[in-house]
């Protein structure tokens, strides 16, 4: 016979193990959003000349991934907190699965495009929804926790789109890369589905029954809410506008670096995110959240500064700096920290979804102003644009954070609770 202790021991073994599946399927999917939003700037250089794409298509292009992801938050928010993760995440994913096969077959910018976009709106809901899932999975004070580390895992996933997937784009092409992607977004999708649930039993993730619910308007009423997403807008735009797509192309053409070369360079960006996502939490955690963000912002905008000398730096001093980049850009996350505890639980889902809609609308926005910031300058023969055009670019996104930031800090503090520190 069973000891009573073992039987009450069985739930909770069970309660852990549903709990690791819940982190591990939704961390896996995050790590391919992380690939594929990384991915064209390895394989830039390729869609330039297989498509026949200018400096300004292959910015809009893009920038599409962040659009869709973007156009995707408000309705998935709505979506988390009536239907849940298990089943919202998934069916978005599907987008994926269709995008990268037409990105794989693509002949033209029309449809290279259409693929890109449909594969942001089908990575929407990853991060959103483990936030959403981890709330009524983990202890409260552990949910920061388990948040950043399962993002510091899956922005490995920008790791594989650097020198491995420079690798793989050589050996197999572009083409077979973004068909295995839709086996790799399909699996994804169901592991989801049939490996996870919304909440453990007896434990509620939707609004109770008859209790009021402003939705948006509440959100978008918070004094508090516009002091936070405008400099996620600038500083996770600018990380994802330079991290997956322009610091490529600068390297193939301020230091005329091969492709393993440039590979190796954008892979120490990922590295430096998936450390940044990494520790973030348990910086904010001691020091606070807006204090880590009001030193790590600084630091974010002098790690560009050697993007913006007339005469390009040398790759050894690129690493160091590309490495601060990914790090302190990295701590983005931060800003979901300090909105999701203003509001009730059941708006958990919207409340990050609001925030995150401005990150990667400004990851469209900035990417594609930076392409047509670069298109404005003439090409040599070889298609290689000056070092000029990539200082107005980076330097016009440097300043404008600058901007975002001098606004998130003054002229008052954002209220932060000890609940509201991250980790």
């Amino acid at each position: 016979m069973q000891s009573h202790n073992q039987v009450a021991a069985q739930p909770r073994a069970q309660g852990v193990n549903r709990a690791l599946a819940v982190f591990i399927f939704f961390g896996i999917g995050y790590f391919l959003s992380n690939f594929f939003r990384a991915a064209n700037a390895v394989i830039a250089g390729d869609l330039v000349r297989d498509l026949g794409l200018s400096a300004a298509d292959l910015g809009m292009m893009t920038s599409l991934f962040y659009a869709g992801f973007a156009a995707a938050q408000l309705p998935l928010g709505v979506a988390l907190d009536r239907i849940g993760p298990r089943v919202a995440v998934p069916a978005l994913m599907l987008a994926t699965v269709v995008g990268c096969l037409l990105f794989a077959t693509a002949s033209a910018l029309p449809q290279v495009a259409a693929g890109r976009m449909l594969i942001g709106i089908g990575m929407a809901g990853n991060l959103m929804g483990a936030v959403k899932a981890f709330a009524v999975w983990f202890p409260p004070h552990r949910v920061a926790t388990f948040t950043s580390l399962m993002v510091g895992i899956g922005a490995l996933g920008a790791l594989a789109a650097a020198t491995p997937l420079a690798w793989l784009n050589q050996q197999f092409g572009w083409r077979t890369v973004f068909v295995g992607g839709a086996v790799a977004a399909r699996a994804s999708a169901t592991g989801i589905a049939a490996g996870t649930r919304n909440a453990p039993d007896g434990v509620a993730w939707r609004a109770p029954s008859g209790a009021p619910d402003e939705g948006f308007a509440r959100i978008f009423r918070s004094v508090q809410f516009w002091r936070i997403a405008p400099l996620n807008f600038f500083l996770i735009g600018t990380l994802l506008a330079v991290q997956t797509l322009w610091a490529g192309p600068y390297l193939f053409d301020a230091l005329r670096l091969p492709p393993i070369d440039v590979g190796n360079l954008l892979l120490i960006i990922s590295a430096g995110v998936a450390a940044g996502y990494g520790l973030c939490g348990w910086l904010a955690d001691r020091f606070g959240a807006q204090r880590v963000l009001a030193v790590g912002t600084p630091l974010f905008l002098l790690s560009l500064a050697p993007l913006v000398l007339p005469d390009p730096a040398s790759p050894a001093l690129l690493a160091v700096t590309f490495f601060v980049f990914g790090f302190t850009g990295a701590f983005n996350l931060l800003t979901l920290a300090q909105v999701q505890p203003l509001f009730p639980p059941h708006m958990a889902g919207r409340a990050v979804t609001a925030v995150n809609l401005f990150g990667f609308g400004g990851a469209a926005i900035i990417q594609w102003g930076m392409g047509t910031i670069i298109s404005a300058f003439a090409s040599d023969p070889a298609g290689r644009y000056p070092v000029a055009a990539y200082v107005a670019a980076f330097g016009t996104a440097m300043a404008l954070t600058a901007i975002a930031l001098a606004w998130y800090l003054a002229p008052v503090r954002i209220r932060e609770t000890p609940a509201q520190r991250y980790g």
